[in-house]
């Protein structure tokens, strides 16, 4: 049996697909490592093929030179998205770091499978939980969403504008450290005031070594207020994807 396909259509899902997947290598979850690349290839042009009537108009010049340097740009659109995208997540993984870091997690790293590198223990248990919420609650279906609007947005024929992708980087890099702070901050306020008081006692009575019990007395309130902390993280995650969707339109200009 065969197919005729016309060669301008085949070119603009092709050319939709290398945005697809250059978004998906660095926007999380479909950037897990658990995820094999033939199957990433195979789903970045499934993705792409309900938006085949809006890129068959917008297929530029069917010559060598032109076609490389729309794939190439393509390239750097995707990349750029995702990387937006990842840096507005990452602002979980900064939070459960800065967790880590003042009650002494760091001392016990542990290996990440999905980075395929150490990583911290509440780092890591925060990633895994707003993944599974993010599945639970449909937002990767946004945020799936968000990308295919860039289609209209961003067609293959556009020009990429650097300075707005400049700007949007500089306040995605702002907002994932204020979120992490936010996230992160009540209980390090806690952790501060515990070592407050262990210093108080220390003076009061400085046989006693009250700093050796630092290290327990603090995991145990990280272990404690962090599962009253926790319910918060759906609508921290929601306002998340709201913003990772918010930049992916702004930066296409819609």
């Amino acid at each position: 049996m065969n197919f005729e396909v016309a060669t301008a259509e085949f070119l603009a899902i092709m050319l939709g697909a290398v945005r697809t997947g250059a978004w998906m290598m660095l926007c999380p979850p479909l950037s897990s490592r658990f995820i094999p690349t033939q199957v990433k290839a195979l789903l970045s042009v499934g993705l792409t093929l309900p938006m085949a009537p809006y890129l068959r108009q917008t297929v530029p010049s069917l010559e060598t030179k032109d076609l490389i340097f729309t794939a190439a740009l393509q390239v750097l659109i995707g990349a750029g998205l995702g990387f937006l995208t990842a840096l507005l997540f990452a602002a979980l993984q900064a939070a459960g770091d800065l967790l880590d870091l003042a009650s002494g997690f760091t001392l016990a790293s542990t290996y990440d499978p999905f980075s395929q590198s150490s990583s911290s223990i509440f780092g890591r248990f925060y990633n895994l939980v707003a993944l599974t919420l993010l599945f639970a609650s449909d937002g990767h279906q946004l945020i799936i969403r968000g990308f295919l609007q860039s289609f209209r947005t961003l067609p293959l024929n556009a020009t990429f504008d650097m300075e707005t992708f400049s700007r949007l980087l500089l306040e995605g890099m702002g907002e994932m450290f204020l979120a992490a702070i936010q996230i992160a901050g009540p209980l390090m306020a806690v952790l501060f005031l515990a070592d407050v008081a262990l210093g108080l006692l220390n003076r009061v009575a400085p046989a006693l070594n009250a700093f050796q019990l630092g290290f327990p007395i603090k995991i145990l309130l990280v272990v404690t207020l962090s599962a009253i902390a926790i319910a918060q993280l759906p609508g921290i995650l929601d306002t998340l994807v709201d913003k990772a969707v918010t930049v992916v339109v702004r930066l296409g200009g819609g």
